[in-house]
């Protein structure tokens, strides 16, 4: 990261006084990991990258380019990957709450189609009773297999808002699929970081178990996509657990070969997005007050919802640097407070971290900003948000993914 940083610094015009605060996207490490997850796939599985995590258009295209597909969470999302280029066939549109002109959206578009309840299931059969073209539609199930280490990304508890309770409708489930010949397809997700591979893997077996049961009693190509979802939590701590994605694959086609009669679906995200980027914002202030130091920086709960708010479950190394882009020694680290620029108290990215001396016009960089940070960018403040930059093979190229917003920008979206 740092000699990233140094080789932008030194590049004309490429960080401009008024960016303050920039994230920066390896480009090549990010179609990298698109690569290496493919190989470990069948080569027919549809790799549905989840949008929510990273939206930037750029990155879409990026994501495009290396023949992999896109999840969409929301209608916007799904205009998004449209909008990127990607192919109807490399779309998957979940939300648990689309109306029904959405769903005919979709439908129209000819992408895939993750019904969230059986009451959509039936919303959308009314619809292609109507004439509206099918592509594709499968059911979101949830295996209520239990909950992960953090309650808020857990969602296969024995009550979830997400999917429909397997343990309480499986003679449902059963009923539409019998009823539903477009009905092709099973969803499952147990949750995101926080939920370790044998709980993701539990899931899997429990809808697996429900598909072969379906197919036992109509026909074996009655159920013909498996969409096993995401989650596979990624280490945010330099001496973290690597969960390597090599392990996860091979546990899914030991443990479930017949797995490979299915075509797959995959919706990874964090895994994909989140050590791809990181951030440098320039230290304003380094304020001292008792013996406590505090820097000042230029993004905080707006791009570290979760950070801020729930410390005790999300992590960022934080690394200083001076104002070329150089490592500061710890040698003289003492306790530090690292705080943002919102106006309330929470706004504080960490508490207590030892850091080097530190002085204005030096960069905190925040490690592993990939996935799920400035996509829940929040508007408090009105706070532009910041420039992106990508980046290739240790900064030989650079890229400006999205310019700093704009005042107008700000402006404009409150009117």
């Amino acid at each position: 990261m740092s000699a990233v940083l140094q080789k932008a610094l030194r590049t004309p015009g490429l960080i401009q006084e008024a960016d303050s605060a920039v994230v920066f996207i390896d480009l090549s490490y990010l179609s990298e990991r698109i690569r290496h997850l493919r190989s470990l796939f069948p080569s027919t599985t549809l790799h549905a990258v989840a949008v929510k995590a990273n939206p930037l258009f750029r990155i879409l295209q990026v994501i495009e380019a290396t023949g992999a597909g896109l999840e969409a969470a929301s209608i916007g999302e799904l205009a998004l990957a449209m909008e990127a280029g990607v192919p109807p066939e490399r779309i998957v549109y979940d939300s648990p709450v689309k109306t029904r002109s959405e769903i005919r959206t979709a439908l129209q578009a000819l992408v895939h189609i993750n019904a969230d309840s059986i009451l959509e299931l039936d919303r959308i059969a009314e619809i292609i009773a109507g004439g509206t073209p099918v592509r594709s539609v499968g059911i979101r199930i949830n295996p209520q297999v239990g909950t992960g280490r953090i309650a808020m990304t857990s969602v296969a508890g024995t009550y979830s808002k997400f999917g429909e309770p397997l343990l309480e409708s499986r003679d449902l489930l059963i009923d539409r699929f019998m009823r539903y010949p477009w009905l092709v397809g099973v969803h499952v997700h147990v949750g995101s970081q926080g939920c370790g591979p044998e709980l993701l893997l539990s899931g899997v077996k429990r809808v697996l178990d429900f598909a072969a049961e379906v197919r036992r009693r109509t026909s074996k190509d009655r159920i013909r996509i498996f969409d096993i979802g995401g989650g596979l939590p990624v280490s945010y701590h330099r001496d973290g657990v690597v969960i390597d994605m090599e392990g996860y694959s091979q546990a899914l086609f030991e443990r479930f070969p017949e797995l490979q009669d299915y075509l797959l679906i995959t919706e990874f995200g964090r895994w994909i997005h989140a050590n791809t980027a990181w951030a440098a914002s320039r230290i304003e202030y380094v304020k001292q007050t008792g013996d406590t130091r505090t820097a000042m920086i230029h993004v905080g709960a707006d791009m570290f919802l979760r950070k801020c708010y729930r410390s005790d479950e999300w992590h960022h190394e934080l690394t200083v640097v001076d104002d070329r882009g150089r490592l500061k020694s710890d040698e003289h680290a003492s306790p530090c407070v690292v705080a943002g620029p919102l106006c309330f108290a929470g706004d504080v990215l960490a508490r207590d971290i030892p850091l080097p001396d530190m002085a204005e016009g030096d960069y905190v960089l925040i490690h592993d900003v990939g996935a799920y940070t400035f996509s829940m960018w929040s508007r408090y403040n009105s706070r532009q948000l910041p420039k992106f930059i990508g980046y290739e093979n240790d900064g030989e190229r650079f890229e400006v993914v999205k310019d700093r917003e704009r005042l107008e920008d700000v402006c404009r979206f409150w009117k």
